[in-house]
């Protein structure tokens, strides 16, 4: 069977910052998908550390190694989103047994709101398994070493603004 249209994913999350699992799980949806959006949302409902612009281009670093990669930004319904791009599916990353039910619940949401539109589960490699941007945020702020967790730019980004916040 041959598709005459490129099969795109789209991969959403606010990416505050990004981290090696985020890389990861684009790494492995690159594999999957002849095109992969990472889109990057706008977090209204979050108290962000990094500003969109500043989430957007962490992301368009990363995206820098993978050409079917582009990175774009979205604010407001995720449904519309995707729809707008062509997407066929949204890839999701899957750490732990505690993200399932959030994912399951979000995946059944989107089901319904676009039944069009596939959500995959992804799993990031085992080293990667435990990494949450919330994690990488605390240890940066508390002065751990992060280095692990993200790639050398974003340790850049994230020592900048943990500078700039305990100076002001």
């Amino acid at each position: 069977m041959t598709r005459s249209c490129p099969l795109i994913a789209v991969y959403p999350g606010t990416f505050d910052p990004m981290t090696l699992g985020h890389e990861d799980v684009v790494r492995r949806a690159t594999q999957l998908f002849d095109r992969v959006i990472v889109a990057v949302a706008a977090g209204h409902h979050k108290n962000a550390m990094f500003t969109l612009p500043e989430r957007i281009d962490m992301a368009r670093q990363m995206a820098e190694s993978y050409p079917q990669v582009e990175v774009e930004s979205f604010s407001g319904l995720l449904r519309d989103f995707v729809v707008a791009c062509g997407g066929k599916a949204m890839v999701r990353g899957l750490r732990a047994v505690t993200d399932f039910d959030y994912e399951f619940q979000l995946a059944g949401m989107n089901r319904c709101l676009m039944p069009e539109v596939e959500t995959v589960f992804l799993t990031p490699s085992d080293k990667y398994q435990f990494i949450s941007s919330t994690f990488v945020r605390e240890a940066a702020m508390l002065g751990g070493e992060v280095d692990k967790f993200v790639s050398p730019e974003v340790q850049l980004w994230l020592s900048a603004k943990v500078q700039g916040l305990q100076n002001s």
